[in-house]
């Protein structure tokens, strides 16, 4: 049997077209059934917004009320032709996907349009997203692992800092719809636009898009990426303890340092570092924490890819009286890491754990169009998947040793348990 490590593997080329409105079209026709995705992105995430959470409201409402539509009407049209149209928003980009059958998108175009130029972010409707935003995050304070997440971030970066602030109270709270408005009109109406889109596509896909999407007055103004402050102010202390809840049985644990990001020549080594670490079910975190101490039902480690920047982050929750000794367990697998060569064999596994785990990622156009979508956004080289590959599986040992000496540094890490 064939190891995935020996597998020749390479990333499907992606077309690049550009609508006469100067918006890039990125595409992947492929695929047996007549079903496609079409993702709308704009640069429009929480990072370019003015008042707090007001990227995140918008995003969400935009398909919740136009000029001639209700929110029901908008669903009522989607669910007629079989669709989905699904929101998200990040840091830098925000985003609606389109999954419809490939002989419906003329039907649904005219939709997208309409939310792009006609969306009112109706008042009730505003009212209501707040109510349940405010639920949400109340519900939510109440998890160690939640507000976990949220602190750890601000302490790595900073609480002003794009990835590390998070939501309050008085955020959803102090949400109108004035600065809906304003936002939806600069950063989607005439907001900076890239499209993709995968399946087995229309023979006229191009033409179809060109005719609307590409009559509206996107990527007039130069890209504002470069505009976000991007400048750390991290907290001075490392080690952290909260309460949350004194009546807690198990604590969440975050270990947590800045790294660089995915352009480092560092990056792919740390990638099957990581997974020797705490990436998958064999790591070292698992076999020892779960498996051989049962401090823990689960902990992993992760490399965290932000636009422009990344982190390292060590995450589990275990039971109160043991969260210390879980803490020394995971500095004594990293000192095992720096000071000790990995096993051939195990690093033969971890290779195939890797290529095995991308295999999953080029199967089918969605799949590998989101691949795409992350080398765009991160500015790497149409060459990257293959280089990437090529360092999986070739490195040896002795480069991983020296990368968990370079960044397995205890006091680079901030450290938090929450009860």
């Amino acid at each position: 049997m064939t190891d995935p490590v020996d597998f020749d593997l390479h990333l499907k080329p992606i077309a690049v077209q550009e609508l006469k409105n100067h918006t890039p079209v990125y595409s992947i026709d492929a695929g047996q059934e007549e079903v496609m995705s079409l993702e709308l992105l704009f640069e429009a995430g929480a990072a370019f917004e003015a008042k707090a959470q007001v990227a995140a409201a918008v995003n969400t409402l935009i398909k919740n009320g136009t000029q001639d539509k209700s929110a029901f009407e908008i669903a009522e049209t989607v669910d007629f032709y079989g669709a989905y149209l699904n929101t998200q928003c990040s840091t830098e980009y925000s985003s609606l996907t389109l999954s419809c059958l490939s002989r419906q998108l003329p039907n649904l175009l005219p939709l997208l349009v309409e939310l792009l130029t006609e969306s009112q972010f109706p008042q009730q409707e505003l009212d209501i997203y707040k109510q349940n935003s405010l639920q949400r995050l109340q519900m939510n304070l109440k998890k160690g692992e939640f507000v976990a997440g949220r602190l750890i971030d601000a302490y790595a970066y900073g609480p002003r800092h794009p990835y590390g602030k998070y939501t309050h109270k008085e955020d959803l709270i102090a949400l109108n719809r004035q600065d809906l408005l304003d936002f939806y009109k600069g950063f989607y109406t005439h907001g900076r636009l890239k499209i993709f889109v995968a399946g087995k596509l229309p023979k006229d896909i191009f033409t179809l898009l060109n005719d609307s999407l590409g009559n509206l007055p996107f990527n007039q103004a130069d890209s504002t990426l470069s505009s976000i402050d991007y400048s750390h102010d991290p907290d001075q202390e490392k080690l952290h303890t909260v309460i949350n809840d004194d009546s807690s049985v198990q604590g969440a644990i975050r270990l947590e340092r800045l790294m660089p990001g995915r352009k480092s020549p560092d990056w792919s080594g740390l990638m099957v570092l990581n997974t020797v670490f705490g990436g998958y079910f064999g790591s070292r975190l698992m076999s020892n924490i779960r498996e051989d101490k049962g401090y823990t039902y689960g902990i992993h480690s992760y490399l965290q890819n932000h636009i422009h920047e990344s982190a390292w982050v060590v995450s589990t929750e275990a039971g109160r009286d043991v969260c210390g000794e879980t803490i020394k367990e995971v500095w004594k697998e990293s000192t095992l890491l720096k000071t000790e060569l990995v096993d051939k064999e195990e690093l033969q596994l971890v290779k195939n754990y890797v290529i095995g785990s991308v295999l999953g990622t080029l199967d089918g156009p969605f799949q590998i169009i989101n691949r795409w979508k992350s080398y765009i956004l991160h500015d790497l080289s149409a060459d990257h998947f293959d280089k990437h590959m090529e360092v999986v599986k070739t490195i040896q040992p002795a480069a991983l040793k020296a990368l968990a000496e370079k960044y397995m540094d205890e006091s680079k890490f901030y450290q938090l348990t929450v009860f």
